[in-house]
């Protein structure tokens, strides 16, 4: 069956940051829930969905669950337990799903994955059994919620990106895996991007992206897979204005975005940027930058029926 964008040769067109999104409409977003704090209540939930919907109906081909920190984990240090974690991954894969729901076009429902710790913080990950273990656990609940594909994301070395993608594909599920690089085409632990992407494809990864680093570094990161990996690949970068702040500190506020949406589309006009099978934005991307990313691929609605996660794109070399 056809996935989206499969008719028109264009590339998949993912959503937009969530987080920054709930801070730009009041909402706190802080550790150790972080997004997944507003799946505690009715307000936060309605304002997860409306999030969603927004982004379903400014084109995006993707809606990403608000999983990324719904692991036991995060629930035993806010004092709940993995019986919490799980039910908001059920709530979370339901409302992507009730918002995908609201076009009458084909939309996919990611679950997110994020490292076990830190996005920023290569030197907490733990050690490969705690990996295997908590990442099988929420890779479980993801398959058991009905999500179409799974996005291991904002990973920052190459052994908990492995671990991820593993116990995705353990449960069947289509896995992409995405890093967070920064100068000179490396991810935070000082891992080459190419040999990123070597390690993921050999777990099962069927994409491979960048997401979180600022278009400048996109870039070079995509420069050096190109050199090295012809398969499915994609980026979705981080526009969010944090002015002198380190990309590690943590803000409570909403940060403008570094560019408008007509400047966000037009990096894919750049030579650099064609060609890739997924697009998207992170953190600082709003509802508007998506449907301007839209409007360079039109919408050419494929027939009925539910699109395949897993497939290639008309332009996968990435």
């Amino acid at each position: 069956m056809e996935r989206p964008g499969a008719s028109a040769g264009r590339p998949l067109v993912l959503d937009g940051a969530l987080g920054t999104e709930l801070q730009r409409h009041g909402r706190s977003v802080t550790a150790p829930w972080w997004t997944a704090h507003c799946l505690l209540d009715v307000a936060g939930r309605r304002l997860v969905a409306r999030v969603h919907s927004e982004y379903a109906a400014a084109g995006a081909d993707v809606l990403t669950a608000d999983t990324f920190r719904t692991t036991p984990r995060t629930a035993y240090r806010s004092g709940a337990d993995a019986t919490a974690a799980a039910g908001l991954v059920r709530v979370a894969v339901t409302l992507a799903r009730e918002a995908a729901a609201t076009v009458p076009r084909p939309v996919l429902v990611a679950g997110s994955v994020a490292p076990i710790e830190d996005c920023y913080r290569p030197d907490l990950v733990p050690d490969d059994a705690v990996l295997r273990t908590e990442h099988a656990w929420l890779a479980d609940q993801l398959a058991g919620a009905g999500v179409d594909l799974v996005l291991v994301e904002t990973m920052n070395t190459v052994r908990e990106a492995v671990a991820a993608v593993r116990a995705v594909r353990a449960h069947g599920l289509p896995a992409w895996a995405s890093f967070v690089c920064t100068a000179g085409a490396r991810l935070l632990s000082g891992e080459d991007v190419a040999a990123a992407a070597a390690a993921v494809r050999g777990a099962g990864a069927s994409a491979v992206l960048v997401n979180c680093t600022d278009p400048a570094g996109t870039e070079q990161a995509l420069r050096r897979l190109r050199q090295v990996d012809a398969g499915l690949a994609g980026a979705y970068p981080n526009l969010e204005d944090r002015g002198e702040l380190p990309p590690a500190t943590p803000v409570d506020r909403h940060l403008p975005p570094t560019m408008s949406p007509d400047a966000f589309a037009g990096l894919w006009d750049g030579a650099r940027w064609r060609g890739l099978g997924i697009v998207g934005g992170c953190c600082g991307s709003t509802p508007a930058h998506i449907a301007a990313l839209r409007a360079r691929w039109p919408l050419v609605d494929p027939p009925g029926g539910q699109p395949a996660a897993g497939a290639g794109c008309a332009t996968p070399g990435g």
